[in-house]
């Protein structure tokens, strides 16, 4: 994948931020300033680029409320199925996430989760689950709006590029790797991808 940051200048600012979608594995943000949720920020056109946060500390304890009732988990999970559940776009920030589920424990709405290993599991109550139940319209539409992230993204972080990309090694492999294949096609071949190449280089 091709990041033109700068030689192609007029159009390079309006995507920015997308690039560092994925990157987020592993350290959170890999070295960007302000982390992943600052570099998604940054993609968000809508936001003004001025959103650090994407989902408020309501919002985050409800969806973290809703994962920790479909199993119990531990923080790290946490912000991995959230992760993926935002295909990528979002991953809530250590820093803000454990914050939150000490919350939850001291509004008794999740406990610690007795589990094999170092690392505090937690579980849903009672009341974390009539919490839930109550706030069950705006749980929905929490998620709906992780899925629609995820959807944009998927969009966005050359989603398009990469199927075309995977259609084009398909094709070659079909053509180009035939025990006997003919030198004049693998020319004509060659001058497809090279003029392809040149027109990408200018748009």
């Amino acid at each position: 994948m091709v990041f033109h940051f700068g030689r192609h200048g007029h159009h390079h600012h309006h995507h920015h931020g997308h690039q560092f979608g994925p990157r987020g594995r592993g350290g959170w943000g890999g070295g960007f300033p302000g982390g992943f949720d600052m570099a998604f920020a940054m993609g968000e056109r809508g936001q003004g680029g001025r959103g650090r946060r994407m989902f408020g500390g309501d919002e985050l304890r409800l969806i973290l409320l809703k994962l920790i009732e479909e199993a119990p988990r531990h923080g790290y999970d946490l912000i991995r199925e959230i992760e993926a559940r935002s295909n990528g776009a979002y991953a809530p920030s250590p820093g803000v996430v454990y914050p939150t589920l000490t919350m939850l424990d001291d509004m008794d709405l999740i406990a610690e989760h007795k589990s094999e290993g170092a690392k505090k599991q937690f579980a849903i109550t009672a009341a974390g689950t009539a919490h839930l139940a109550e706030n069950a319209a705006e749980v929905e539409a929490l998620f709906q709006r992780l899925a629609d992230l995820g959807e944009r993204h998927a969009r966005t972080s050359g989603g398009p590029v990469r199927r075309a990309m995977h259609n084009l090694k398909t094709v070659l492999a079909a053509s180009v790797f035939d025990e006997e294949v003919d030198p004049e096609r693998l020319h004509a071949i060659a001058e497809i991808l090279d003029e392809a190449a040149r027109k990408i280089e200018r748009l």
